[in-house]
């Protein structure tokens, strides 16, 4: 006959173990809660994918393919800026660029090097963001803490500029002033502007009739969201900044909090991505908080991080193929 009198003993010595194997099985558990809530929150896991999905792709016909891309400038600091830099457009007519600073609000115009070429300090605007060239002395501007989007003229040279009569159009993006408008683009092929939420929600609005509503022709000012064409959605933490590439007519979306810039056809279809992390595209260090991002005639990439830093990208000669865009 078989001796089971042993058994209890061993099942008290084994109570200690298997409390310990289940408290090391909720921590883990929690800790991979806490983690995917923290890649959730920072758009990695999407970026992740984006880029285990890039590594099977090959560079296609109409694309910009970020990963052909590398540093050129880097972190050079805007000499005459302490701080708050914000934003950036191209103006293919001056062949500049132009961002905003908040606290103090102004405008400066840039090289295509970063060397700070005018400042222009701006009355009646709050917490500049975003702006964006339309044509000629337009421009846009997107104020976060009032959720508003201003259309003003620029004159040639001038050295300060009063908006404060000036009408915008207010977006009412949600409860968090901090959280809301955050870049500008102007798709002049569509005569639309392309607008960021920052986050709460992360999303991408195209808004049309605002040059009518300006000029006082109509109030039919007309919104929509453009959404990205994969299951996570868009793959980033938060959205700084957005810009067009003229050339393909595909957008780039920065994000702050990823520390990402991401290539998307006008579809939602993304493409490609760029991390904007130490050791990838050339990079010496981290791009600490981007913020601006802009396309130049070349296909050349620009961003702006606050403080006060200026980065240029460039593509590979070896690789140049580029599609007409289609609209």
């Amino acid at each position: 006959m078989t001796d089971y009198s042993y058994l209890p003993g061993r099942a008290a010595r084994a109570r200690p173990a298997k409390r310990a194997l289940r408290a090391a099985a909720v921590t883990a558990v929690l800790a991979l809660a806490s983690t995917s809530s923290w890649l959730w929150m920072s758009g990695l896991g999407g970026v992740a994918f984006q880029l285990l999905d890039q590594r099977r792709a090959e560079e296609t016909e109409g694309s910009i393919w970020l990963p052909a891309y590398s540093a050129a400038v880097q972190g050079v600091q805007v000499s005459g800026l302490r701080d708050n830099l914000s934003g950036l457009t191209f103006n293919f007519e001056t062949g500049t660029l132009f961002g905003v600073v908040n606290r103090p609000a102004e405008i400066v115009e840039l090289s295509r090097s970063g060397a700070l070429l005018r400042r222009i300090p701006l009355k009646g605007i709050d917490d500049p963001e975003g702006i964006a060239h339309i044509e000629g002395t337009r421009f846009a501007l997107a104020e976060e803490a009032r959720q508003r989007v201003v259309l003003f003229d620029l004159p040639v040279g001038a050295t300060q500029l009063d908006l404060s009569g000036t009408a915008g159009t207010v977006l009412n993006l949600g409860l968090f002033g901090n959280m809301g408008i955050e870049g500008l683009h102007w798709d002049a092929a569509n005569r639309r502007l392309l607008v960021t939420q920052e986050m709460l929600p992360v999303r991408v609005l195209e808004i049309t009739g605002l040059e009518q509503a300006a000029a006082g022709e109509a109030l039919a000012v007309d919104i929509r969201e453009w959404k990205p064409g994969h299951s996570f959605g868009h793959a980033a933490g938060d959205l700084s900044s957005i810009t067009q590439d003229e050339r393909t007519g595909n957008l780039l979306l920065l994000s702050e909090m990823s520390g990402t810039l991401s290539e998307y056809r006008r579809d939602g279809t993304p493409v490609s991505v760029m991390p904007l992390w130490k050791g990838w595209h050339g990079l010496a260090e981290t791009v600490p908080q981007a913020e601006g991002v802009a396309v130049g005639p070349e296909g050349e990439i620009y961003l702006t991080s606050e403080p006060n830093l200026f980065y240029r990208f460039d593509r590979s000669p070896r690789q140049t193929k580029v599609a007409a865009r289609e609209d």
